[in-house]
C-alpha cells in the first residue's frame, strides 16, 4: 500500500481473495459455448485464446520467480545483496491481478471492436508497426509518466507502493496500484490499437508483444545479472534499446535515475542515467564469490510440498505448509516435478540466509518422504547425502545439519555412516538431536509428575526419558519392546522412574515416530501431545492440545527469511536446523551424529544466548 493511498488504489476484486478468478468466468464460459455452437472452423480462435494466453502469462511469470529465487540463493551474480522479508511477499502476492485485468480488457475489446474479431495468425506489417509504436510513443510517454510518478504528490499516493521493494523480484515489476495499471495498459494499447486500426493486427503479434513486455519486466527485476557482454559488443547500439537487471536495480536503490521502461535511450537523452550503471553491470556480471558457513540438508515431504519450497509459489511458501484440496489440479505438475528431481540426481539450493557474518544455505535432496521408506532407494539417497557432505567439505563449509529423514537411523545411523566412510572430514555433521530433546523437555509442563513416552525408541527419546527420570518425573512407556531396550540404559537410582503400562493415560504424551493416529482416542480430555519427531501429529482431537515439532523463533539478525520451514510458523526454525547454526556460531569442533548426544543444557543455553527463543515454553 502506498504511504498515502490515492483514488483507485485497490483492485476492484480485492475482497474476493482467491476467488477473484471468477470475474473472467463468464467470458471463458461464453468461449466454450461459442465453440460448442459453431465448431472449430467457424469460432473466433482469437477469442478462445485469451484465456490460454492468460494462463501462459502466469506460467511465464512463475518460471521467472523460481529462476530468480534459485539464482539469488546460489549465484554470485546478485545485484542487491540485501534481505527479503515476509512483508514484501505479502505485498506482492497479488501479482496476477494485472493479468486478470488485461484479460478482461481483451475480452471487452473483442466484444466492442469489430476489427478485433477473426484476426489472422500473423502479419509482418502489423509486427513492424507494433515495434515502431513501442519504440516511439510508448517508451517516450512511459519515461515522462514515470518521472511524474516520482513527484511527491503521485509518489506518496501511488508509486511508493512499488518502491517499497528495494530488493526486487520478477513480480515486483507489476506490483502497482490499480490506477497505475490503467495508465500502463493505455500506453501498451497504443501499438495494439495502432495495428488494429491499420488492419494489420494478428494473433501472434499480440501474443509476442505481451510476452515481450512480461519478459522484460521480469528480467529487469530479477536481481541477478544475466545479460552477457558479447551482446553489446556485437551490436553496440543495443545499450540504448535494451536495459539490464543491474540498470533497473539502480532505479530502486537511487530512485531518481534510470526511469526508462525497457530502452535506456531517453535516460541518455535527458541525462537521467545513473553514472554507475556500467560499473554495476560489470561488477554484477563478474560476481563475487561467497563462502558459506552452514548448510542445512532437507528434502521435500509430500508431492505438494515442492510448491512450498522457496523456489515454488511465493505466497504459498510464505505460510505454514498445509495440503490444499484445490492443489489437486496441479497433480500433473508435481508428478512431473518428482520425475525431474529424480532425474536431476543432485542436491539443489533452495534458500540462502545470513546472521551477522554467518552465511547459510539450505540444500534439498531430490527425494520425497515416501521414497525414503522404499528399501531400494536407500543406497541412492545415501549417495546423494554423502556427495552433498563431501561437496560441503571441499568448499570449506563448517557445518552440515541433517534435517528430516536425512538423519534416519535406519538410513545412515543418524549420520554415523558418513563418518565411518570419511573419518577425516573437516565439516562437522550435526543431527540436532540434543537441541530437539532439550526443547521437548523445556516444553513439558513443570507441574506434571508423569508423562507417557510413546512411539519408536530413538536417541532423542532416550535422552528425554533419562533427563525426565533424573528430575523425578515418572516416564511411562506402553510398548514393551522399547521399554526393555531403554530400562538397562538408565542408572539404578533413576531406573525406578521408568514404568511400563498399556493403560495409563497421563496428561502429557511425548510422541515420536511410529505413533499411530488411532492411539490418540485413548487420551483423556485436555491431553497435551508434544512430538519429539521430525514430523507433526495429525490433529484428531478437538479437546486436546497439540504442540508443534521442536522449534525455535529466530532472532532479528537472521535475515532473508521469507518462506516457512515446512509446517512451522513464520520466522521459526526446526531444532535440527537451529542446532547446525549454533554449532557454527559456537565454533564447536565435534560431530553430533550416531549415538552422540551433547550437553542439552549447554546447547539450549547457547541457542538462547544467540537470540533464538523456544517456540513452546511450559
Amino acid at each position: 500500500m502506498a504511504s498515502n493511498p490515492g483514488l483507485l488504489t485497490e483492485w476492484p476484486w480485492q475482497r474476493l481473495g482467491n476467488f477473484k478468478y471468477i470475474v473472467v468466468a463468464p467470458w471463458v464460459a461464453y468461449g466454450f459455448y461459442e465453440l460448442a455452437m459453431k465448431g472449430w472452423r467457424e469460432v473466433d480462435i482469437g477469442y478462445l485464446l485469451i484465456f490460454p494466453a492468460m494462463l501462459f502469462r502466469m506460467l511465464h511469470n512463475q518460471i521467472w520467480i523460481s529462476l530468480s529465487r534459485f539464482q539469488n540463493a546460489r549465484s554470485k551474480h546478485r545485484i542487491v545483496d540485501k534481505s527479503l522479508d515476509f512483508e514484501q511477499v505479502d505485498r506482492e502476492r497479488n501479482w496476477d491481478d494485472q493479468i486478470i485485468f488485461n484479460a478482461i480488457l481483451f475480452y471487452l475489446g473483442h466484444t466492442y471492436l469489430k476489427a478485433a474479431r477473426y484476426l489472422p495468425w500473423w502479419s509482418s506489417d502489423g509486427a513492424i508497426i507494433t515495434a515502431l509504436l513501442h519504440i516511439g510513443p510508448v517508451e517516450f510517454l512511459y519515461y515522462w509518466f514515470h518521472r511524474a510518478l516520482h513527484h511527491h504528490f503521485l509518489y506518496s499516493r501511488y508509486h511508493s507502493h512499488h518502491h517499497a521493494s528495494i530488493v526486487t523480484e520478477p513480480i515486483t515489476s507489476v506490483i502497482h496500484p490499480f490506477a497505475e495499471h490503467i495508465v500502463y495498459f493505455a500506453l501498451f494499447a497504443i501499438p495494439l490499437l495502432g495495428s488494429l486500426f491499420t488492419g494489420t493486427a494478428s494473433i501472434l503479434t499480440y501474443f509476442f508483444y505481451i510476452s515481450y513486455i512480461d519478459f522484460m519486466n521480469n528480467m529487469g527485476h530479477c536481481n541477478f545479472e544475466l545479460v552477457p557482454t558479447w551482446l553489446f559488443h556485437a551490436f553496440p547500439p543495443l545499450k540504448y534499446l535494451m536495459y539490464t537487471p543491474s540498470f533497473h536495480s539502480l532505479h530502486h536503490t537511487q530512485f531518481r535515475t534510470n526511469y526508462s521502461l525497457f530502452m535506456p535511450f531517453y535516460d541518455y537523452v535527458y541525462n537521467t542515467m545513473d553514472k554507475s550503471s556500467d560499473d554495476l553491470y560489470e561488477r554484477s556480471l563478474k560476481g563475487k564469490e561467497e563462502s558459506i558457513d552452514v548448510v542445512h540438508l532437507t528434502h521435500p515431504t509430500t508431492l505438494q510440498s515442492i510448491f512450498h519450497f522457496r523456489l515454488g509459489f511465493a505466497a504459498f511458501a510464505s505460510n505454514p505448509f498445509h495440503s490444499k484440496w484445490y492443489m489437486i489440479v496441479m497433480s500433473p505438475v508435481y508428478w512431473i516435478s518428482m520425475m525431474v528431481t529424480w532425474l536431476y540426481g543432485s542436491t539443489f539450493t533452495v534458500e540462502r540466509n545470513t546472521m551477522d557474518d554467518l552465511k547459510m544455505q539450505t540444500w534439498a535432496i531430490p527425494r520425497y518422504t515416501f521414497q525414503y521408506n522404499l528399501g531400494w532407494e536407500k543406497e541412492a539417497i545415501n549417495d546423494l547425502i554423502e556427495k552433498a557432505i563431501l561437496d560441503a567439505d571441499k568448499r570449506g563449509i563448517k557445518v552440515v545439519s541433517l534435517g528430516l529423514l536425512n538423519q534416519a537411523k535406519e538410513l545412515n545411523g543418524s549420520g554415523e555412516l558418513y563418518l565411518q566412510k570419511h573419518p577425516n572430514l573437516k565439516v562437522k555433521i550435526v543431527d540436532g538431536s540434543s537441541l530437539a530433546a532439550a526443547l521437548v523437555i523445556k516444553s513439558t509442563p513443570k507441574e506434571v509428575d508423569q508423562v507417557l513416552l510413546t512411539g519408536s525408541l530413538s536417541k532423542i527419546a532416550s535422552a528425554i526419558a533419562t533427563s525426565l527420570c533424573q528430575r523425578g518425573i515418572q516416564v511411562i512407556m506402553n510398548q514393551k519392546h522399547e521399554y526393555h531396550m531403554l530400562k538397562p540404559q538408565l542408572s539404578e537410582n533413576i531406573a525406578s522412574n521408568l514404568l511400563f503400562s498399556r493403560t495409563s493415560t497421563p496428561e502429557v504424551w511425548l510422541v515420536g515416530d511410529g505413533f499411530e493416529d488411532k492411539e490418540q482416542r485413548r487420551a483423556q480430555k485436555g491431553t497435551k501431545f508434544i512430538p519429539y519427531s521430525q514430523f507433526p501429529l495429525r490433529k484428531m482431537r478437538k479437546n486436546c492440545t497439540y504442540y508443534t515439532t521442536p522449534a525455535m523463533k529466530i532472532p532479528k539478525t537472521l535475515e532473508n527469511m521469507h518462506s516457512c520451514e515446512n509446517w512451522l510458523p513464520r520466522r521459526v526454525m526446526s531444532a535440527w536446523r537451529v542446532a547446525g547454526i549454533v554449532h557454527a556460531l559456537e565454533g564447536w569442533d565435534m560431530h553430533e551424529c550416531g549415538d552422540t548426544v551433547l550437553d542439552m543444557e549447554k546447547i539450549l543455553s547457547a541457542a538462547i544466548r544467540h537470540g533464538f527463543v523456544p517456540l513452546q515454553q511450559a
